[in-house]
């Protein structure tokens, strides 16, 4: 394949159209997939545990006769965990000590007051039962997923958070299954795609129903979870992953180029886009992409992914960026720039923003603190990352005296009769104290 990704120039009049095409990422869930899920979540409502053991046998090559097989309990977690070198070990440890740290301060607290007509009034925080966390295991063992996901839920208080993760071949990886016991999985299901999902959703005689599922997944997970939202929750649909840099052309070219390879490597659809005032600059990463790329291990998914859908940006000054950040709205956000502090204030949208030239993307995938679950294909403009508050919900307390009742009940009176709901109205107007 031969290497070439796209330039673009802000002054070029047809940069928004240009800039438009490149951003655009269609569902990647057709019509013909949308009913393969859904009779896939049938066959699992219906059948349970007997549709799971056919789908694992067809779609990971792993056959067992009873639901049992499927799951892995603590010790065996623990024994994954205990086969690991002590250097990964270490590592999961420290990642999910400062996942944890970084969410506690995320923790929304029960609250209430007495206004002024004596009714108390309120918000009771509480967690979630039972959460299902889905961590693929196709392409690599995703062991920071299982942190970054299940963490923020142990912080909120979930009661019981289980994982599904695919077993091809009856294999699963020890670094995957060594991060679900530093994080407390209760337990583990060897189970994928959307069959993993349908049983999250609905329940066999092996899987529980959760309340929420979270992680990512590929196009069958996100159309199963498109589907099944609803009967629970779901964090997100995420799209492919993406970065973009500004760089004022005063970092090292060679650490611009894997930071843009950082999430090119994750898949020919992910999007990596650097924008700088220095055209010079820009050539210079060119350069250094050209140098690094034939060292790179996963070299064909990066280059097919930078020549897909890669970006190099000129703008006529630096400050021109803040603007295509806000259209962009990307998941990661790198300002490699002198004063990135300065810029905070403009951006509305970014998932995650990194601060300076030695905060590279990579920091924030495994052990800064922050969630690396991120709202992706410009979601960023209404979506958050994952936290404690995905896993948490409010229920509003009123409590009115006989007086404030009475009161307040002469304005429900009005309102509902304006509304025509007079049974609403008599409810409240039988509280009402007569002179």
């Amino acid at each position: 394949m031969a290497f070439s990704i796209k330039k673009l120039s802000k002054s070029d009049t047809d940069f928004t159209t240009e800039l438009e095409k490149m951003l655009a990422w269609e569902s990647v869930s057709d019509g013909n997939m949308q009913k393969l899920v859904a009779d896939v979540i049938a066959d699992i409502r219906l059948n349970g545990d007997k549709a799971l053991l056919k789908y694992s046998e067809k779609f990971d090559r792993f056959s067992v006769s009873s639901g049992n097989e499927l799951v892995l309990g603590a010790e065996a977690i623990k024994a994954a965990f205990n086969r690991l070198p002590e250097e990964q070990q270490a590592a999961l440890r420290v990642s999910a000590q400062r996942v944890t740290a970084y969410h506690e301060k995320q923790l929304a607290k029960s609250w209430r007051y007495t206004d002024e007509t004596g009714v108390v009034l309120g918000q009771q925080v509480t967690a979630m039962d039972k959460v299902g966390i889905y961590v693929p295991g196709g392409v690599a063992p995703l062991a920071s997923s299982v942190i970054m996901n299940a963490m923020p839920a142990k912080v909120a208080g979930v009661q019981e958070v289980v994982m599904a993760t695919p077993a091809p071949d009856g294999k699963v990886s020890d670094f995957t299954l060594g991060a679900a016991y530093v994080v407390g999985i209760d337990k583990v299901f060897l189970i994928g795609g959307a069959q993993a999902i349908a049983a999250l959703a609905f329940g066999t005689e092996t899987v529980p129903a959760v309340d929420k599922i979270v992680g990512p997944g590929n196009a069958f997970v996100a159309t199963a979870k498109q589907q099944v939202f609803g009967k629970v929750g779901i964090d997100m649909i995420a799209g492919p992953s993406e970065i973009l840099v500004v760089c004022d052309g005063q970092t090292h070219p060679d650490w611009i180029a894997m930071d843009l390879f950082s999430q090119a490597e994750h898949s020919h659809d992910a999007q990596s886009i650097l924008i700088s005032q220095d055209a010079q600059f820009l050539d210079q990463v060119l350069a250094s992409i050209e140098k690094l790329l034939p060292t790179m291990e996963r070299k064909e998914t990066i280059e097919q992914s930078l020549n897909d859908r890669g970006l190099l940006i000129h703008v006529d000054q630096l400050e021109e960026a803040k603007e295509l950040i806000n259209i962009i709205a990307p998941e990661h956000l790198e300002l490699s720039i002198e004063d990135p502090e300065s810029w905070l204030q403009d951006i509305r949208h970014a998932g995650a923003i990194f601060m300076g030239r030695h905060t590279s993307e990579p920091l924030g995938d495994y052990c800064a603190g922050p969630n690396h679950v991120l709202p992706t294909s410009g979601t960023a403009r209404f979506f958050s990352p994952l936290g404690v508050y995905d896993f948490q919900k409010r229920s509003s307390i009123i409590g009115a005296s006989a007086l404030a009742a009475s009161e307040l009940g002469k304005v429900v009176s009005v309102l509902a009769r304006g509304e025509e709901l007079t049974a609403h109205a008599r409810s409240a107007e039988m509280r009402i104290i007569k002179p």
